[in-house]
């Protein structure tokens, strides 16, 4: 599948409308997931067959577009309830049920039955509502022990420090604007900007 064919594709899937401020539900716009998507594949970490774990899955547009993009399973772990269904929904929309299960759980009480995964990727809360919100996500990442892929804010300082802690190493591969239109009652203005980083997470 090419770039523009699978942002069209993410673009189209059902977004989370009643978002809530304390899980800091920011949605990814389907070009630029696409774009990270592609960033992943070259790096050889998606490839034909693969499993992906998408931590903080939202509605599901990482994890499905790994999906498309020849993973055989992907699991998605969100603690939403509604962001759950929402995620079935766009799964079911692309026939892909038999290749794609949703975990409702908390990050750190995720079902035994989910498969070890290959890669994990993750666009966790950025602790702007909670400090330290992020941490528990950090840490799932360790646990897996797979190489691992993080969006977060270009501003976090505290991501090498706490992946060579563990020995792990972390690359940061990309720096681009992310959109956040006014979704809850504290944002002043009808649509901003900040900037957000992508990073590589390999075990030791």
């Amino acid at each position: 599948m090419r770039l523009r064919s699978l942002a069209m594709e993410l673009s189209k899937l059902e977004k989370i409308t009643n978002k809530k401020s304390e899980l800091e539900q920011y949605q990814t716009e389907g070009e630029i997931a696409a774009r990270w998507l592609f960033d992943i594949l070259a790096f050889n970490d998606i490839s034909q067959g693969c499993r992906v774990a998408d931590i903080g899955s939202g509605n599901g547009i990482l994890g499905i577009g790994a999906a498309l993009l020849g993973a055989e399973s992907v699991s998605l772990v969100e603690i939403d309830k509604e962001s759950c269904k929402i995620s079935q929904r766009n799964i079911e929309s692309l026939n892909l049920a038999n290749r794609i299960s949703v975990f409702n759980s908390d990050i750190t009480d995720i079902d035994d039955s989910l498969q070890q995964p290959d890669v994990v990727i993750s666009n966790p809360p950025w602790g702007r509502q909670k400090k330290g919100a992020d941490r528990s996500f950090l840490e799932a990442i360790i646990s897996f022990g797979a190489n691992s892929h993080l969006m977060h804010s270009a501003e976090a300082t505290h991501i090498d420090n706490f992946f060579n802690q563990y020995g792990w190493s972390s690359e940061r591969y990309a720096e681009f604007d992310f959109s956040l239109p006014a979704s809850y009652k504290h944002h002043t203005k009808q649509r901003g900007l900040t900037r957000a980083s992508l990073w590589r997470i390999t075990p030791p």
